[in-house]
């Protein structure tokens, strides 16, 4: 019998137990999606709260309601996006900060990785199809994956990749921690996608170098694609200096543009710390990420929710990253389909961990080789 895939989220990936406050962010057109996590919610005794906002894109704010909404601090938060959750507009200007001295931007993420108060789950741009077809997955086997690939990554010193396409980067990745979207959200703090299944890590500010050839698909301002020409990125000191290719790639040359304007008037107009707008104008070109698909069910469809997680690639994020030190109003996705990927650790040792898209490697006696 077919597993209900948001039963399977609620109980096997978020573990919602009864009586936790779950709170649900979604947009007109995916209302279904959030109506049917809300019915999952109240088959375990959970107390779902479901909250409606227009579309978000990269430059929206949340409405207030949302914002207060994540305030009252649920126990798990859903945010069942079209596009984005959208910016939270007072931690932008002032950020909420931990004892540690970490800085948080959104209310959300602030929960979420700095109180660790919060488990969450975001999906933007999910549609029905997408969740019956990869939610429903074999976590255990994704979880050994991951695991597997964190452990491989220990004293990584820089990685570089590869592909048919032309992509030819280096990364340094000292001192960096590969980061698991692997389905296991069931501690407070911990967060990801819906689907799973990715690994990623947060180049080193300044380190990349060399060309990203975007060849699978592209999140741009207004959503995503997939590419019908390869967009080509030359990368120096980390930063994004050129962008080649067709319409698309003058599409996502005005997305960096834009975001690089935008940082210097919110700024003025105290939407932003003072001081902090050329800084984040600066970051809009950042190599923010480098992530390895996973999921074995998911496929390259123009959502970039799913098609991070296909097997067979990697992407690129240019923007923003995950360690918290390169703050940008953007993050920017793009696939880059059969890669190698080869990862060079401190004593100079080497190891391929993706050859053309086929991942080599091993866990307990299993060879993961999918082509």
């Amino acid at each position: 019998m077919k597993k209900n895939p948001y039963e399977v989220v609620v109980n096997d990936v978020l573990a919602v137990r009864k009586n936790e406050r779950a709170l649900i962010i979604a947009n007109p057109n995916t209302n279904q999606i959030a109506q049917n996590f809300y019915l999952a919610l109240e088959k375990v005794g959970a107390i779902p709260s479901l909250i409606i906002q227009p579309d978000k894109t990269s430059f929206d704010n949340a409405n207030k309601e949302v914002i207060a909404a994540i305030k009252s601090n649920p126990d798990v938060c859903f945010s069942i996006s079209n596009i984005k959750l959208g910016k939270d507009s007072e931690a932008a200007a002032n950020p909420y900060k931990t004892e540690d001295g970490q800085e948080f931007s959104h209310i959300f993420d602030y929960l979420l990785d700095g109180k660790k108060s919060m488990r969450a789950v975001w999906t933007p741009g999910i549609t029905e199809e997408m969740i019956e077809s990869t939610a429903s997955i074999d976590y255990d086997e994704l979880r050994g994956r991951c695991k597997k690939l964190g452990q491989l990554f220990k004293n990584v010193e820089k990685v570089h990749v590869t592909a048919p396409g032309g992509t030819d980067i280096v990364i340094g990745t000292k001192d960096r921690t590969l980061l698991y979207d692997d389905g296991d959200f069931t501690k407070p703090g911990t967060g990801g996608n819906i689907p799973a299944g990715e690994v990623f890590i947060s180049p080193v500010v300044g380190t990349s170098e060399g060309v990203i050839v975007f060849d699978g698909s592209m999140t741009f301002f207004d959503g995503d694609s997939i590419l019908e020409t390869p967009i080509s990125c030359k990368v120096e000191n980390g930063f994004v200096s050129e962008v080649k290719g067709g319409a698309e790639a003058k599409r996502l040359l005005k997305t960096i543009t834009d975001a690089e304007s935008k940082a210097i008037d919110m700024e003025k107009n105290g939407k932003l710390p003072a001081g902090s707008g050329e800084v984040h104008k600066k970051n809009a070109r950042n190599i923010g990420e480098l992530g390895i698909g996973l999921n074995p069910a998911a496929k390259i469809t123009g959502n970039m929710l799913e098609d991070e997680k296909a097997f067979n690639t990697c992407h690129f994020a240019i923007g923003e990253n995950y360690d918290n030190d390169a703050p940008s109003l953007i993050h920017l996705d793009g696939v880059v389909r059969n890669p190698t990927i080869k990862i060079v650790y401190e004593d100079g040792s080497e190891k391929v961990i993706l050859e053309e898209g086929n991942l080599k490697v091993c866990w307990q006696t299993k060879q993961i080789s999918i082509k």
